[in-house]
């Protein structure tokens, strides 16, 4: 087996579905904020919103695959009305916005108990996630597996997605870890398949209900019928 295991989370560990599009979303929003002092019409929040978005995506140069931090869009919606807001209240506005936004979210059947195993058999467990750990966090902690890892990445902490090798370095680089003996698990064949191949990680993929509709994948394992207690058979070759 692998020492070192370095998992994607959404569509991988976690079923989720969101939609930001939703009036109602930001109806609530655009309440919320004015309850905070910060009158916005819902049409207007949603047009500022997403203007703050496409403007710090732009302005990241530093990779072909940018993110930013979600809290600073936020927090600038709320200096745009005069309103100078604390760390709290951003906090707040984001996981008020994130439960808007959410659908459904649950594991996919076998999650748990994979954690579990790899962690009894002194396994290291990493998160490298496209997303925000603001959303990130409190949702590990409400499906109650955010004790399992080592460490969580998600893009927003530098600014960069997968597949830039840069984030995956990122991780690689503060863990101290050892490829050769460590395996990425994702469910994307470019984000996570590429991704973990340029910087020459093993990667196990895992075809699930939001995998892209691909017939074939360039990975070291597979995982095609979404079983996986099968991570824990495949070892480095």
């Amino acid at each position: 087996m692998y020492e070192n295991y370095i998992f994607d989370l959404y569509g991988t560990l976690v079923d989720i579905n969101t939609n930001e599009e939703k009036r109602r979303l930001w109806e609530k929003l655009a309440l919320f904020y004015g309850y905070n002092g910060a009158a916005y019409k819902p049409k207007e929040l949603k047009r500022a919103y997403l203007k703050e978005v496409e403007e710090g995506l732009v302005n990241n140069t530093k990779t072909k695959y940018p993110d930013i931090d979600i809290r600073l869009v936020f927090k600038k919606l709320y200096n745009d009305k005069g309103v100078d807001c604390s760390k709290v209240l951003i906090a707040e506005t984001t996981k008020l916005f994130r439960c808007l936004s959410v659908n459904y979210i649950k594991l996919y059947a076998g999650v748990r108990d994979l954690l579990e195993n790899l962690k009894a058999k002194g396994k290291k467990i990493y998160m490298l996630s496209n997303g925000q750990r603001s959303f990130t966090v409190p949702e590990l902690k409400y499906l109650g597996i955010y004790d399992y890892f080592d460490g969580l990445y998600s893009s927003s902490d530098i600014g960069i997605c997968k597949p830039d090798p840069a984030f995956f370095q990122y991780l690689i680089n503060e863990q101290q870890i050892d490829i050769s003996k460590s395996v990425f698990i994702g469910n994307d064949h470019f984000a996570d398949v590429e991704g973990s191949k340029r910087v020459g990680l093993d990667c196990i993929y895992v075809h699930s209900n939001q995998s892209r509709e691909v017939t074939e994948v360039d990975s070291t394992y597979q995982i095609w019928d979404g079983n996986l207690s099968k991570v824990l058979s495949f070892s480095r070759n």
